[in-house]
């Protein structure tokens, strides 16, 4: 285990962090709050803490997938750690607890919220709010791999174990170069919807607040009606983001080289925008009524799929009192999520694409015994390994949902409460339904059931197993040994040096 380098990107984060959270500094002397004196004070404790830890580069730079999990893992636990204290301090947010549990919502782009009433918060505490969602969309640590220079394969790993999805490609040669391509594009998608909110007549703060949202597909708003009380244009640009912003970020790159035909022949993303269309259709159908136009019908369904689908959670109406078909139909497309390789969350549409060939191959072959059969995703055939990961990651996935949805139900709350709850915040989505609704929050769950879906919030945004490596008590006991082996090597060196 490189303990000195991952000491050392976990300082490099903080550090990265202390000049972020200069940001609401300046928000709040605009605006002449209070809240800034924490930002600030926040800041500072960021910065020294990450110059403690890396002061001193390792000369050796070299990590393996086992260290880029770990330090994944860490770096997101300490960025909410120190994100979380000016929420804290400030009062704002008078319970630790509740205070950590917005800022891993924040970060890992969920948007379930502990507050009933945002529009209460001061505007520095709020932009801080959404502003952790833009920060945790494309990942902190893809950010670091554009500037921090590694040897050999550990920009990779580290990629590997932040980015979503089942595969983690590089769009050119070199990672630090596709981590600013990926970053350039992210930040270019998200003027351009500034622009557009700004046409809209919406508020400069609240419109970057928003797109901050959108972006990062988090989902926290700035009004306790979410998205509600804007107008249908403003509606309508957000839901568009947000579907764009689910979108793997390789056809925004084929796109820019003019490769159209290989942006829009991905398999995954004609998956993607079909299934929003056929959910958009299914619940448009069932809700329809005259009481409503059918273009206000349209607007606030396809808001509400687009929304959920990417896993932001924005709100336009209250979906929890829609008929019980149309919340089945949203579920799904909980689970579903976004496509791989975008800031969106749930299990991705590329793995239910392979699950669901998978199933076809299995049936093709009780069928022709003796055919032999590949499974192709965008026109090349998978290996088994590939495959195997996938199946894996859903019974992963499904193992860590049922001992959630065990711990979650000890509350005694009703079983769509507690279902949704893991659901939402296992798939980075923000709202569920019931008491976790639309137009509740989180706030009245325990103690016990916040630190769960913690949990789950984390383990969702790294794709669960840089989170399970922690627990893995091999990891501990290695790290324990070369502790030891340390010690004694230096205790020799220093007998030696003595004599």
């Amino acid at each position: 285990m490189n303990g000195g380098m991952i000491s050392f990107i976990l300082g490099s984060v903080l550090k990265v962090e202390s000049a972020l959270l200069l940001f609401p500094c300046i928000v709040a002397v605009f605006y002449k709050e209070s809240a800034g004196y924490w930002f600030l004070c926040t800041a500072v404790l960021s910065f020294v803490l990450g110059y403690l830890l890396s002061r001193k580069k390792p000369h050796n730079t070299v990590f393996y997938l086992k260290e880029g999990c770990v330090t994944t893992a860490m770096s997101w636990i300490v960025i909410s750690l120190v994100g979380c204290l000016p929420f804290y301090l400030s009062g704002e947010i008078p319970s630790f607890t509740d205070a950590l549990f917005e800022t891993i919502s924040g970060f890992t782009t969920t948007g379930a919220s502990i507050l009933s009433d945002v529009e209460c918060l001061s505007q520095s505490i709020l932009f801080w709010r959404s502003f952790s969602h833009w920060i945790g969309g494309m990942g902190v640590l893809v950010f670091l791999l554009a500037i921090i220079p590694l040897s050999g394969g550990s920009h990779m790993n580290l990629m590997r174990a932040e980015s979503p999805g089942p595969s983690v490609g590089k769009l050119v040669p070199k990672v630090r170069a596709t981590a600013r391509i990926l970053y350039m594009i992210y930040f270019g998608m998200t003027i351009v919807q500034l622009i557009f909110l700004l046409l809209g007549k919406m508020p400069f703060l609240e419109a970057l607040m928003i797109t901050f949202g959108t972006a990062g597909t988090g989902g926290f708003g700035v009004r306790n009606s979410s998205i509600g009380g804007y107008s249908p244009y403003i509606q309508w640009v957000v839901a568009i983001f947000m579907i764009l912003f689910g979108v793997n970020f390789n056809a925004y790159y084929f796109i820019l080289l003019k490769r159209f035909r290989q942006a829009f022949d991905m398999e995954e993303i004609k998956g993607y925008f079909l299934i929003i269309a056929a959910a958009s259709a299914m619940i448009f159908v069932n809700i329809y009524d005259k009481t409503m136009t059918a273009a206000d019908t349209l607007r606030h369904v396809v808001f509400q799929v687009g929304s959920l689908m990417t896993s932001t959670g924005y709100s336009t109406v209250d979906f929890d009192l829609w008929p019980s078909a149309s919340k089945v139909v949203l579920i799904i497309i909980m689970f579903i999520g976004a496509c791989a390789g975008s800031t969106g969350g749930g299990i991705k549409v590329s793995r239910v694409i392979m699950m669901l060939k998978s199933v076809k191959r299995e049936l093709n072959a009780y069928l022709h015994p003796k055919s032999v059969r590949t499974i192709k995703m965008e026109g090349k055939a998978l290996n088994q390994g590939a495959i195997s990961s996938v199946a894996v990651y859903f019974i992963t996935f499904t193992l860590i949902f049922a001992a959630s949805f065990l711990l979650v139900s000890l509350e005694g709350r009703d079983l769509t409460t507690n279902f949704t709850a893991v659901l939402t915040t296992m798939n980075n989505m923000g709202p569920g339904l019931a008491d976790v609704g639309p137009s509740r929050n989180f706030g009245e769950l325990s103690v016990l059931s916040k630190y769960v879906l913690m949990f789950d919030m984390l383990a969702g945004r790294l794709e669960l197993f840089p989170m399970l490596v922690l627990f893995h008590p091999v990891l501990w006991k290695e790290t324990w040994a070369g502790s030891k082996r340390k010690r004694r090597r230096s205790r020799r060196e220093k007998r030696a040096a003595a004599k």
